[in-house]
C-alpha cells in the first residue's frame, strides 16, 4: 500500500512540472471550448482565468517542493545520527 502511496507524490521539479504542463494543456483545452461557447471578451476572459489558476496553482506546488527539501534538511541538521548521509567522522 505504500509503494502505491508514493506514486501519487511529487517528489522533484521535474514530476512537477510535468504535472503542471498536463493541467495547462487541459486548460488551454477548456478556454478553447470557452471561445467557442462564448465568442468575445467574455470567452478571452473565461480562457484567461482558466490559465491562470493553473499558472498559480503551479507556482504553488513549486513553492511546496522547496519548503518540503527545507524541512527535511532541518530535520537531518536536528539529528544527524539517522541522517543517511554518511559523515566522516563515522565510528566504524
Amino acid at each position: 500500500m505504500r509503494k502505491l502511496g508514493r506514486l501519487f507524490l511529487i517528489k522533484n521539479r521535474f514530476e512537477a512540472c510535468a504535472i503542471i504542463y498536463g493541467l495547462a494543456l487541459g486548460a488551454a483545452e477548456r478556454g478553447k471550448h470557452y471561445l467557442d461557447q462564448y465568442p468575445g471578451f467574455g470567452g478571452h476572459m473565461l480562457f484567461l482565468a482558466a490559465l491562470l489558476a493553473v499558472f498559480m496553482g503551479g507556482a504553488k506546488i513549486m513553492d511546496a517542493l522547496t519548503y518540503e527539501r527545507k524541512a527535511q534538511l532541518a530535520v537531518e541538521r536536528q539529528n544527524p545520527i539517522k541522517s543517511p548521509v554518511i559523515r566522516d567522522d563515522a565510528v566504524w
